[in-house]
């Protein structure tokens, strides 16, 4: 869309008419760390500009802003980094206020002559820009031209996160899903500010990911899916454009090849890597723990270096997840022994081990992370093994299959999704705390959350939309706001809030009956 596109103001509220209400300041989703409602307000307009200071980052982010403005507006918003105290002025500061934000804190300044995000980080202001695009009415999210007015309520808001992992996880084996479908999860996860987007990139059903050394793993191993679909994968330039989108909106990349279960894709295209030296056929089906790497075979440990060398490679996150769950047609002996051969070649590629919780069966390396996914009726030996492990250093993610599997039905009458853990209604997901729920374990052992989105059953972007809203907003909100501000009845009616942003942007939900969803 040209400049001159944007040279007369949209339509507004006729003289007389009822103005749309203001979204209290703060009403969002994370619930800030603080909030000082106050003042006039900001309102955007064909006047407004948006200001930069000096930095490539402080104008991507601008840039990212004006992107989401200009169509709904009809504004044209220029970005400037031209002197004025008016507008919509972005600034990442070295203050000592700013450095008391954090890595990906900020604060919000709505005033009647401008709208201040400040930050000592590009995350920061990011982040910064998810709250005001809440705050301003849904129809803003709108492609097409909309009438205004745009204002923000007046006051501030000064916010950072209670944990620095804020993650969501995107299963891309059992049902594969393109570089536009995963890039419109990530604009879905990013707008809730999480900050990690855990990609499950092999499994029994297809292996997703080019491994120049393998090549058989994508073109026989990623052929099809469950159910018997086409299946696909990502060459190295779709890997590196999903890993540059997500960094554009905060994301890191946190690639998981799952072994030594969860194998078959990989036994199928290799049949060295059988113990028996016999490939067996593709799988289509979703049962569990059939499938392993051969652990006494040199050949094993040949090809995971491989794998993880050309994944690390690939990858400039801080993390490699290795997999480890539900392993069980390998013995406890060869589990640990693979396990003990693994994680140092995860950091002789210069990444940090991460595992499902099952890792803490063997030894952690150290530094590593596990990841409990458990839920109510794990036995008690279970979780006080992960309980001693994060005793002695290991690192947690909490993913409560119970609580925050996102891929399990809502009800009994949910059309997708499954039930092995329960259902998981919106009020079971978000009441919950990270911080007391695995008893025993040292709080601080915990970094964060993450909310798992499994595709046995869903293969559309509609089905995930379905299955991830309303509940993954609740899951980010855990990871993001302070213990304290937990509470359904307040969530509730914030989370019922984002029901109009969610029409606008063509995220179709759930509309639980717990939630009281705005009338229409």
């Amino acid at each position: 869309m040209g400049v001159s596109s944007f040279a007369a103001a949209p339509p507004r509220a006729a003289a007389g008419a009822e103005l749309p209400a203001l979204t209290p300041l703060g009403r969002v989703v994370p619930a800030p760390l603080r909030t000082e409602a106050g003042g006039a307000g900001y309102e955007i307009t064909a006047k407004t500009r948006i200001r930069v200071g000096a930095g490539a980052e402080q104008r991507r982010v601008a840039e990212y802003l004006a992107a989401v403005l200009r169509p709904s507006t009809g504004y044209r918003l220029p970005v400037t980094t031209g002197k004025g105290e008016d507008g919509i002025r972005l600034r990442i500061g070295a203050g000592a206020a700013d450095k008391a934000l954090g890595a990906e804190g900020y604060r919000v300044v709505s005033a009647r002559g401008s709208l201040t995000i400040t930050s000592g980080t590009g995350a920061g202001l990011f982040h910064g820009v998810q709250t005001v695009r809440q705050q301003l009415p849904a129809a803003v999210e709108k492609k097409t031209e909309q009438r205004g007015p745009w204002r923000v309520a007046g006051g501030t808001v000064t916010d950072r996160p209670r944990y620095a992992y804020r993650s969501t996880m995107l299963d891309v084996s059992r049902h594969f899903f393109t570089v536009d479908q995963v890039k419109r999860y990530i604009d879905q996860a990013a707008l809730y500010k999480m900050n990690k987007l855990h990609l499950h990139l092999s499994d029994d059903q297809g292996w997703r990911i080019a491994v120049d050394s393998w090549p058989r793993l994508t073109t026989y191993g990623g052929s099809t899916q469950v159910g018997g679909g086409r299946g696909g994968y990502y060459t190295k330039a779709q890997y590196k454009e999903i890993i540059d989108y997500a960094a554009s909106r905060y994301l890191e990349v946190v690639p998981e090849i799952d072994m030594p279960g969860h194998t078959n894709a990989a036994l199928a295209s290799y049949a060295e890597l059988n113990c028996d030296g016999v490939a067996p056929p593709l799988y289509t089906g979703t049962e569990v723990g059939f499938s392993s790497l051969c652990a006494t075979k040199g050949v094993t440990y040949d090809f995971v270096d491989d794998v993880i060398r050309e994944l690390a490679a690939m990858t400039p996150g801080t993390y490699l997840h290795i997999g480890g769950d539900e392993a069980h047609s390998t013995s406890h002996e060869d589990f640990v022994a693979f396990m003990d051969k693994v994680q140092p070649m995860v950091a002789k590629y210069g990444k940090t081990v991460f595992g499902w919780h099952q890792l803490t069966g063997a030894t952690p390396a150290e530094g590593a992370v596990a990841q409990y996914w458990g839920y109510d009726r794990t036995g008690a030996a279970e979780r006080e093994q992960v309980v001693n492990a994060a005793k002695n250093g290991t690192r947690l993610v909490l993913s409560p299959a119970d609580r925050a599997y996102l891929d399990h039905k809502y009800t009994k009458d949910t059309p997708l999704g499954l039930s092995w853990a329960g259902y998981v209604e919106v009020q079971r997901s978000y009441d919950w705390d990270p911080g007391t729920y695995l008893q025993g374990a040292p709080a601080k052992a915990v970094i964060g959350v993450e909310a798992p989105l499994w595709s046995e059953t869903l293969s559309t972007s509609a089905q995930l939309d379905f299955m991830a809203f309303p509940r993954l907003p609740g899951i980010a909100e855990l990871g993001w706001s302070p213990a304290a501000t937990h509470d359904w009845d307040a969530y509730k009616v914030r989370l019922a809030g984002q029901a109009p942003r969610w029409d606008a942007l063509g995220i179709g939900y759930y509309k639980s009956p717990q939630v009281p969803w705005p009338a229409g």
